[in-house]
């Protein structure tokens, strides 16, 4: 089997060490196995576990929601309706999340048209519209 240090499977995985090692950390990914002189040793299949935890943050899971994922990969018993609905909750989280971004970009539209109407074009301290911003 073939095995290199962090610095190489950091360059495979696209991440980088620190990442790595909070991986580790969280339990995401094994425990590197040591060499005499202390550095991790890594091989290929870190390299498609790290892969498979980067999709599913690439995805929006959470670390917890990485972890069952990760469960679920290594379990014969599971179910892949299992993966499906944690899926399906993360779908219904961005959807979410997407309408507080429709809200927000909706205020922040109102908020420009605001600066453009009453905006004066003289100092900071003096604007109207960070007075407004600082109050309630």
């Amino acid at each position: 089997m073939h095995t290199f240090r962090i610095g190489t499977l950091a360059s495979r995985a696209a991440l980088n060490p620190p990442t790595i090692r909070y991986y580790e950390e969280v339990g995401l990914l094994r425990k590197a196995r040591r060499m005499g002189s202390g550095q991790r040793v890594y091989d290929n299949t870190d390299v498609e576990r790290l892969t498979f935890i980067k999709r599913c943050r690439e995805f929006g899971f959470s670390i917890e929601q990485v972890k069952q994922l990760v469960a679920l990969t290594a379990d014969p018993s599971s179910a892949c309706m299992d993966a499906r609905t944690l899926a399906a909750e993360q779908l219904e989280q961005v959807r979410v999340q997407l309408g507080e971004l429709r809200a927000l970009e909706q205020s922040l539209e109102e908020l420009v048209g605001s600066f453009d109407s009453r905006c004066a074009g003289g100092p900071g301290p003096d604007c109207v519209i960070l007075g407004d911003l600082a109050r309630s």
